[in-house]
């Protein structure tokens, strides 16, 4: 029976060259309405973290939640997916250094540009301020992490960092780690403190 992760592969496969018939089919099939663009499969932990606490199913509204492995991707995403595509409605996140990246590529597909959210940095960015330094240690206790982060604050290159540049560089030196942490951060914030890209992505949904 087919799925929202096979369209999702699917859709993988042709932006890497492959066959779109398959994408196609699938579209029509599932149906698929809108796909959300997001750069690494930390940010699909986090969004669908938050779609989980709202007690919302993406894949059966129709939303296809898609790693484009990268910002230099979205413009061949967009270009397959949006209007020139298979007309899907296109959202997603991305870093304010990225934005004029990001909106030239989705003029380029013909698709607008102001169904796109930014973070400040990133999204890993967003979470920490919004659960605060303190929080955050806590949680990487709590994950047994402890020992880890304490080996990497003893590196000479974190001196000079704040605390919460260090928590965010901690959270990618392992491979993994950003994307368990997309979960566990998402999980432990309070509704009032969603970052405000990540809740308004999920309420034009």
């Amino acid at each position: 029976m087919a799925d929202m992760r096979s369209f999702r592969e699917a859709v993988t496969d042709w932006a890497a060259g492959g066959p779109g018939d398959p994408a196609r089919e699938l579209a029509e099939r599932l149906p698929v309405r809108a796909a959300v663009l997001l750069e690494g499969l930390s940010d699909v932990a986090a969004v669908e973290a938050l779609a989980a606490r709202r007690d919302r199913d993406l894949a059966a509204e129709g939303v296809c939640v898609l790693p484009i492995g990268g910002a230099m991707s979205v413009g061949r995403f967009a270009r397959l997916l949006g209007p020139t595509g298979l007309g899907l409605r296109l959202t997603g996140l991305c870093d304010e250094g990225e934005r004029g990246y990001y909106a030239r590529a989705l003029e380029g597909a013909g698709s607008a540009q102001h169904g796109f959210f930014v973070c400040a940095a990133d999204l890993e960015d967003e979470l920490i301020r919004a659960l605060g330094v303190p929080r955050v240690e806590e949680l990487v206790r709590a994950e047994g992490d402890l020992r880890a982060l304490q080996t990497f604050l003893r590196q000479p290159a974190q001196r000079g960092r704040t605390s919460h540049q260090q928590l965010r560089r901690f959270l990618g030196t392992k491979k993994g780690r950003k994307i368990h942490y997309g979960r566990v951060l998402v999980e432990a914030l309070t509704p009032d403190r969603v970052p405000a890209p990540l809740d308004d992505l999920l309420t034009s949904l």
